[in-house]
């Protein structure tokens, strides 16, 4: 039983320990990942790292609370896919809302929303609730975490189901990943070089921008990568939660 996770501790736990300093909320998606991945690949991940996260924070000393991961996500253009379960921007604002609400009564002072779906566009969410919370609110987006080192890991870069999701899958939930299955993940560029270039954004129709929802050939992948980039993010989300639980929340926060 880990004392970080809330749903492992008992309310005779809460009540005696001392007071939480970071809660995380995961954030992950229900959705198709290739041919070879299953639907819950985004909060599989999210919750691994934030489970590692908040164990290596806690062993310095922070009181770090992981919430349950909310597993579904925004997934407008996805929907041409069966069973691609969508909460729209606008509900899941509402959700997390509710929740930071919660934290707030509860006297949990921060909050870090751990995404890992890039369907969640959160950060208009802090905007929103900024001026109506005593939670102190952040957003990682834990595979932009990685970037910095992304190429000493794996061989090409991908968006959705490739090298990179498919080693974390092998490394931590193997028996649901088929990689003989799995198609080379080719994505076609639209008809305005704008948008190809990437300074004109869309919301992309994925079935039209993949064959069968894969963005990234996962064929190289490896469970040695997938523990490598876990590793990587779980060790800097850890150390960033425990200098969070530290800082006092003064006037200047968090400057």
């Amino acid at each position: 039983m880990a004392s970080w996770r809330l749903a492992d501790v008992t309310y005779g736990q809460v009540r005696s320990g001392p007071p939480y300093q970071v809660a995380v909320l995961p954030l992950g998606a229900t959705e198709p990942h290739n041919l070879h991945l299953p639907y819950g690949t985004d909060t599989f991940q999210v919750d691994e790292i934030g489970a590692r996260a908040c164990a290596l924070a806690t062993e310095r000393g922070a009181r770090v609370l992981l919430l349950p991961a909310i597993p579904y996500g925004t997934e407008t253009n996805q929907m041409e896919f069966p069973l691609a379960m969508n909460l729209n921007p606008s509900t899941l604002c509402r959700v997390i809302a509710d929740l930071v609400e919660s934290l707030d009564h509860h006297g949990v002072p921060k909050l870090l929303l751990l995404n890992g779906h890039g369907g969640n566009d959160l950060k208009w969410v802090l905007r929103e609730l900024h001026r109506t919370t005593r939670v102190k609110l952040f957003l990682c987006n834990w595979y932009k975490v990685a970037s910095d080192g992304y190429e000493t890991i794996f061989e090409k870069k991908d968006d959705h189901a490739g090298e990179m999701e498919t080693s974390m899958g092998l490394a931590h939930f193997p028996g649901l990943v088929d990689l003989d299955a799995a198609d080379a993940g080719a994505v076609r560029p639209t008809r305005f070089e704008a948008v190809n270039r990437g300074w004109v954004e869309i919301t992309r129709p994925w079935h039209l921008l993949t064959t069968n929802s894969g963005s990234g050939d996962p064929r190289a992948a490896t469970a040695e990568k997938g523990e490598a980039v876990t590793r990587r993010v779980s060790e800097r989300i850890g150390a960033f939660l425990a200098e969070l639980a530290s800082a006092p929340v003064d006037a200047d926060f968090p400057f």
